[in-house]
């Protein structure tokens, strides 16, 4: 037909497959100007080219679909203003997203990177901590790994929930009671380091200060040796603990199926 485009026509001039066409035409965002009652097939005026352009250029800029239908009943060029400011807001949310996610990715990869110099038989060291922030659930009785699971899926919940800043990391916090006690996986809290944030009940920080710590690699069940190598050393060197433990992972299920590959910073406060 002359002045018109099939469908063909119009899915290569707008770069745009036949399926995508069929489905804006089913939901209503862009009808052909005519369809052939005998054979069904679809006809685009050229007036509609400058339509469907405004429909692929909205699209591209991340416009949802519904949001191009309801703009397209009718626009002006407040509305146009309007719309764009709204998504140019949206984007730069999303870019600051982004940015964050981009930071978290870094972090745990130098900390992967890190695992990788750390022996099958860590010393115990000393040093200075800097200060930090945990977001903290409780571990419920009797305390075993499912319950220590359990907490740490809901930290990890809750950041989601809120846009926490969260690092990819978790741990635990294990009272120094329970490791004299040789009750080593036995821990009070799971934890997620977060950025720095407002305290509650739920971010605690952690001060600056001396700290004993080394790195245990292998299952979590194994890590009472650990402990007494630390134990051991503190005596030995006259050093108090004056902190429960703080266990952060720093290779664990989430970047590997090998337990014996993962490796567990251990860390007490001393004076």
């Amino acid at each position: 037909m002359k002045g018109y485009f099939t469908i063909g026509e119009i899915a290569k001039q707008q770069n745009i497959s036949r399926q995508t066409l069929i489905f804006y035409d089913k939901i209503g965002l862009f009808h052909p100007s005519y369809i052939d009652e005998e054979n069904g097939y679809r006809y685009y005026s050229a007036k509609q080219l400058d339509y469907l352009d405004t429909i692929c250029i909205m699209k591209k800029i991340g416009f949802s679909l519904e949001e191009i239908k309801d703009f397209m009943k009718g626009y002006t060029i407040e509305d146009t203003i309007t719309a764009l400011n709204r998504q140019l807001a949206s984007i730069e949310e999303k870019i600051k997203e982004l940015m964050m996610i981009k930071t978290r990715i870094a972090h745990r990869l130098k900390q992967l990177e890190s695992v990788l110099s750390i022996g099958d038989d860590s010393k115990v060291m000393t040093g200075e901590v800097k200060e930090e922030y945990l977001l903290i659930e409780e571990v419920a009785p009797p305390y075993t790994m499912e319950e220590i699971s359990l907490a740490t899926k809901k930290c990890f919940t809750r950041s989601f929930k809120e846009h926490l800043p969260i690092y990819f990391q978790s741990g635990v916090i294990v009272p120094y009671e329970k490791i004299v006690s040789e009750k080593y996986i036995e821990a009070s809290y799971a934890f997620l380091p977060i950025e720095k944030r407002e305290l509650s009940d739920k971010i605690i920080r952690l001060n600056k200060g001396k700290c004993v710590y080394t790195y245990h690699r292998g299952d979590y069940y194994s890590i009472g040796r650990s402990y007494q190598k630390i134990l051991s050393y503190c005596e030995k060197h006259d050093l108090k603990i004056i902190s429960d433990s703080y266990e952060f992972a720093i290779n664990d299920y989430l970047s590997t199926d090998n337990e014996d590959e993962y490796v567990t910073k251990i860390m007490f406060y001393i004076e």
